[in-house]
């Protein structure tokens, strides 16, 4: 696939065909839209002194839908062309039945860019990822003689998407994403623990390969490893949590985050359906949706129905205000699209998704949030979690946190996980730092089987009585 600019009515279809087989296909329904797509994607890993892996991944494709009430009809090929995309109408028609639909309004363009559209991939030679892989390597190793493994990870991706409305308009987006991650491995009396550390977001590669960027990343690895290192077992029972700032805020994206998702409420099976305007959180709990963030890996300056990305309220001073919200799901429900329509590529129908989901921060201090937790866990990193969607129960295991007793941080522990549910930790909240911050940038959300990358972010949170499983009672 060349790497030149996608202008897919220039180089594939002819434009004005391709409108009149939107218009044909969507005639007689609520909304639809053609959408095309070119990504590109590479991945660099280097692991126990080696290239391990290098791969190269080039797509593009269509995808073409129409909507009428709650049925869609969605069609996709990796062919674009005049011929794939008259098969595509045949299907996606079958949706619209006997028509009768009022075709939605098309979203207001805006001028606004929230990153570069330069290619993070081209941008920087394969010689000069390899080489930075390398360094990395010995970095590590020369900073602690019981590293006994380092894994770096450079990826990159651009994809660049058109959309094509029924009304004529038509929507461009060119979206860059890079990331670094490390991990190290370090041994010591026979006892071997991990620590990882990266980011990125939707920028270049030059500034995650410059030796002060990577080289903390590796210092961040190599210091939670050591923490695990000396980490005693989990105490296990109800008790009072302290959540760090940034990272941790991935709790808040599955169990609170996937529920204010505009379809979960429309159906009905969602934690927080029918809640709205009620008190779901202490007061002074504010949660937002941000899409609008400068070059943050879930940022979009539009989403992937053309509407323009914004910074939506959720949550504000406790009180349920708003869901995130599909073109489609918004008309149904009777409010506005909130940018939130998200698809993983062509081949898939978008549906209302998570951007930057964060906590505002309050105006305590973190150290006086700690010094408050009695008997307690200090948590600041976490791995794998599992949520249920209709009830929000949630399991996170900790991967960096501590033992805290009359305000004092003690002893790392290990093997702890965090249960309860989102709804009632909200209302559990007893503090907000004043530290609020955004995660690295590495994040990625599933739903239905897709995946798009997410933000999250949260002060410094105290609350009170949730369970931990741990290694004694």
């Amino acid at each position: 696939m060349e790497n030149t600019t996608f202008r897919p009515f220039e180089t594939n279809v002819d434009r004005d065909t391709a409108l009149k087989l939107l218009q044909n296909a969507i005639s007689g329904a609520d909304d639809g839209e053609l959408f095309l797509e070119r990504r590109r994607s590479e991945v660099l890993v280097f692991d126990d002194g080696r290239v391990k892996t290098a791969n190269f991944d080039a797509s593009e494709g269509f995808g073409l839908r129409a909507v009428k009430g709650e049925i869609s009809g969605y069609a996709h090929a990796t062919e674009i062309s005049e011929a794939a995309m008259m098969r595509a109408v045949d299907t996606t028609k079958l949706a619209v039945g006997d028509g009768g639909g009022v075709l939605a309004a098309s979203p207001t363009l805006t001028n606004t860019r929230l990153y570069t559209d330069s290619d993070p991939i081209s941008g920087t030679t394969f010689p000069v990822k390899v080489d930075t892989l390398r360094e990395i390597d010995s970095f590590a190793r020369e900073l602690d003689p019981r590293i006994i493994q380092v894994s770096a990870t450079i990826a990159a991706s651009h994809q660049e998407i058109e959309i094509l409305r029924p009304d004529g308009l038509q929507v461009r987006d060119v979206r860059p994403m890079t990331r670094v991650n490390v991990s190290v491995i370090v041994e010591h009396n026979g006892r071997r623990e991990t620590g990882t550390s990266g980011g990125g977001g939707r920028i270049g590669l030059d500034g995650l390969l410059a030796p002060e960027d990577w080289q903390a990343k590796v210092r961040e690895a190599l210091r939670i490893a050591l923490v695990n290192l000396e980490a005693v077992p989990a105490p296990a029972g109800v008790m009072d949590i302290v959540l760090g700032p940034g990272w941790p805020g991935i709790l808040l994206h599955e169990a609170v985050g996937h529920g204010l998702e505009g379809d979960f409420n429309r159906k009905g099976s969602s934690a927080f359906s029918s809640l709205m305007g009620k008190q779901v959180a202490a007061k002074g709990v504010t949660v937002l949706d941000d899409g609008t963030i400068p070059d943050r890996r879930g940022s979009i300056s539009v989403d992937d129905e053309g509407t323009a990305s914004r910074k939506n309220t959720l949550i504000e001073d406790g009180v349920l205000v708003g869901y995130m919200q599909d073109r489609q799901n918004a008309r149904l429900m009777g409010v506005d699209p909130t940018g939130n329509g998200r698809r993983e590529s062509y081949a898939h129908a978008p549906m209302p998704r998570m951007t930057n989901t964060y906590m505002q921060g309050g105006d305590v201090s973190p150290k006086d949030i700690l010094a408050d937790l009695k008997d307690g866990i200090y948590a600041v990193g976490f791995g794998g979690g599992q949520v249920d969607i209709t009830n929000g129960k949630f399991v996170f295991s900790c991967t960096e946190a501590y033992r805290v007793e009359n305000g004092k941080v003690g002893a790392p522990v290990k093997g702890a996980t965090l249960i309860g549910d989102g709804a009632t930790a909200l209302q559990k909240i007893r503090a907000l730092g004043n530290d609020m911050s955004l995660d690295p940038g590495m994040g990625n959300c599933g739903k239905q089987g897709q995946w798009v990358p997410v933000g999250v972010g949260q002060p410094t949170v105290m609350i009170g009585g949730l369970t931990v499983g741990g290694a004694s009672a």
